[in-house]
């Protein structure tokens, strides 16, 4: 399986930004997909999650309310809407896909850089 983050970009704090994760290769050996971020100086945390079917929607609570994470089956393509993005937002976001619905994730993609000016 392989994964293609695209979107990252700077903007400015209360803005908004879409993430796109684009997934081939064995796509079907997965169940579903999720983002995480790092932002400098810090580990890598999770930000959201979604079966490929489209339910069982995780979000941490920092971008709750804020972040909404989307499928498109069609193109195999995860979206990350992000609005009201926040100064503390920035930081390299990855997408990633695990074939157990509560394992570890198996695939990592290359890492998008988003940026949130004050």
């Amino acid at each position: 399986v392989q994964l293609q983050a695209s979107g990252g970009g700077l903007v400015q704090a209360g803005g908004s930004l879409r993430l796109s994760c684009a997934a081939s290769g064995r796509i079907s050996s997965t169940v579903g997909m999720a983002w995480f971020r790092q932002a400098p100086g810090k580990e890598r945390g999770f930000v959201a999650s979604i079966s490929w079917i489209g339910i069982a929607r995780f979000y941490d609570d920092s971008v709750r309310g804020r972040f909404t994470i989307s499928v498109d089956n069609a193109k195999n393509t995860v979206n990350l809407q992000m609005n009201s993005l926040k100064p503390e937002d920035t930081a390299v976001y990855y997408c990633a896909a695990r074939v157990a619905s509560k394992g570890p994730y198996d695939y990592w993609g290359q890492g998008t850089k988003v940026t949130v000016s004050s």
